[in-house]
């Protein structure tokens, strides 16, 4: 973790978007060379490959795989909520649209198709089988246990944001020790394993907003550098108007925050609690654009953020809003969905006017939906409350047996979704850390990470004054943010103090020993967190335990059971 006391100091010196003025300095005249403090303040993780970067990567990732495939079709049947999203997975892939077997009708869903075209994915590519309505059909790669053909889209989606969280933390952090810290603390989160191991949503929406934060992420670095280039060839940020900003070009376009957009799109197509996310997303843009103005000594960076920046935060909104009604495209296309042609539904206020009528009933089919969601208060024996969640207060049994030969008068196997106790419980006083740190160090990874946690919770406490039915796995998406937070505070833990008022790092000797103390202090933590999630996996993967095993796992008692 040597390189994580570089990654503070250089980003000790970048300002925040919201505090200070303009960089006090020369500012880089033509033909001029560019101001350390000003080259630091841009700096970035260097875009060539780093080999041994992506080794360290393929390792967590590899362990990360294993640990989701493995096993995959256990336990036999749906479980759970697969009962539904397998299902409909299979009529999207058969019908273009969420179909009812047993009335040979439309069913009617209450969120977007993305997540269970992705399940049907990996049904239509290994087969599926429902005796219940008499359905087997073989895949069209290998046929294999139906289990793991529904559950096979979430097995790898799980995996690939093992990867991304790998390397957006080695982004944000400087740091490959720190990165793959992140993924492998992911790798082994129960609650993220059991969610990859089952054909729901949650897991598919944590992925796409994930993968958006990563692209924004990759977007503000793109930025800076494009500011350091314009610097290095002698741009005066001090001068009005668009002398005093960087020259266009489609090749600086804002591409990877056009794809953010995109990606957007998908998790909003997934469940539409991603729109949380949204306007933290668009604050971190505003923010961090403003941040790379102000470091390069712009003299009024917010308006000229506004003036630059804006027509490309609405247009990744317009990506957006065409990529979520993309993933519709069996409903409109097709003439079977639920609410699709108005003859069929007289009593609802449906269209059948050509093009437009579609587009009108596919809002009038939200609207149903939305009036679903917002009334949603019946009592579930596994409901449970915000404030309960960090503290897996409330987990969900997935699945629970007690038959089967265990060597032991009686038998038990679940699959409980379960954080890893050790690394859920640290998640709390990691945040309250990160809000000291952040203030401390005025460190844009603070803030950045505790606005996307609070993205991802805080708007379920509002509804939870209204009484809402809710369940733990909403916090799915938050989850990745959590760890990051977790990370965050090791790295606090590994590196030196930071700079010294001149701008020098600490003592060598003084930053070696803080590193070496740190390191085992940080790995000593991810072992723990390693040895408990071992301890707990029985109960995540359904593994047959003599009953007095299970129930020792069960350390809150009635609330785990």
């Amino acid at each position: 973790m040597t390189s994580a006391s570089t990654a503070q100091s250089a980003d000790q010196a970048e300002p925040d978007a919201t505090a200070g003025g303009p960089p006090q300095g020369p500012s880089p005249a033509a033909g001029g060379g560019v101001p350390g403090v000003v080259r630091r303040r841009l700096a970035t993780v260097e875009a060539r490959l780093d080999g041994r970067s992506w080794l360290a990567t393929g390792v967590i990732v590899a362990i990360a795989a294993i640990l989701r495939f493995v096993g995959l079709s256990h336990p036999p049947g749906k479980i759970f909520d697969e009962i539904y999203y397998a299902r409909e997975g299979w009529a999207l892939v058969d019908k273009g649209v969420e179909w009812n077997y047993k009335d040979n009708g439309p069913s009617y869903v209450v969120h977007p198709p993305l997540g269970k075209w992705l399940i049907g994915l990996g049904e239509w590519a290994f087969g599926y089988s429902d005796t219940e309505h008499g359905i087997s059909v073989p895949g069209h790669l290998m046929t294999t246990a139906p289990e793991f053909g529904w559950r096979f889209s979430a097995a790898v989606v799980g995996t690939l944001s093992v990867l991304l969280l790998v390397r957006i933390g080695r982004r944000m952090f400087r740091s490959t020790a720190l990165g793959c810290a992140a993924g492998l603390l992911l790798a082994l989160d129960g609650f993220h394993l059991v969610l990859s191991r089952t054909a729901l949503l949650d897991i598919f929406l944590l992925f796409f907003v994930l993968a958006t934060f990563g692209a924004l992420v990759l977007d503000r670095d793109a930025r800076r550098r494009r500011w350091a280039r314009a610097l290095e060839a002698g741009l005066d940020p001090g001068r009005p108007g668009r002398a005093g900003r960087p020259a266009g070009g489609w090749r600086d376009w804002p591409w990877w925050r056009l794809a953010a957009g995109v990606l957007f799109g998908c998790a909003c197509a997934v469940k539409w609690s991603a729109l949380y996310f949204l306007p933290v997303f668009a604050l971190l843009v505003i923010f961090w654009e403003v941040g790379v103005r102000r470091g390069a000594g712009a003299r009024r960076p917010w308006r000229d953020t506004a003036l630059d920046e804006l027509p490309w935060l609405v247009l990744a909104g317009v990506l957006m809003v065409l990529t979520y009604v993309a993933t519709w495209s069996g409903w409109l296309l097709g003439d079977d969905g639920y609410y699709r042609l108005a003859e069929r539904y007289p009593n609802a206020p449906l269209s059948d006017t050509p093009v437009l009528g579609a587009l009108i009933n596919l809002i009038e089919y939200h609207r149903a939906a939305y009036g679903f969601h917002t009334g949603l208060d019946d009592p579930h024996k596994y409901q449970s409350w915000p404030w309960q969640w960090l503290l897996l207060g409330r987990p969900v049994a997935f699945y629970w047996s007690g038959e089967g030969a265990c060597g032991a008068p009686s038998c038990a196997s679940e699959v409980l979704l379960l954080g890893t106790p050790l690394l859920w419980w640290s998640f709390l006083p990691a945040l309250v850390a990160l809000a000291w740190l952040g203030v401390a160090r005025r460190d844009w990874r603070a803030g950045t990470i505790l606005l996307v946690v609070a993205a991802g919770l805080l708007p379920w406490f509002w509804f939870a004054l209204d009484g809402r039915t809710m369940f733990s796995f909403y916090t799915a998406p938050a989850l990745p943010f959590l760890v990051l937070a977790v990370v965050y505070v090791l790295g606090a833990i590994v590196t030196p103090a930071g700079p010294t008022g001149d701008g020098s790092l600490a003592p060598v000797d003084a930053g070696q020993d803080r590193r070496l103390v740190g390191g085992v202090v940080a790995g000593a933590y991810v072992l723990l967190v390693a040895l408990c999630f071992a301890y707990f996996y029985p109960i995540f993967v359904g593994k047959l335990l003599p009953y007095a095993e299970w129930s020792a796992r069960m350390w809150l008692d009635g609330r785990w059971i």
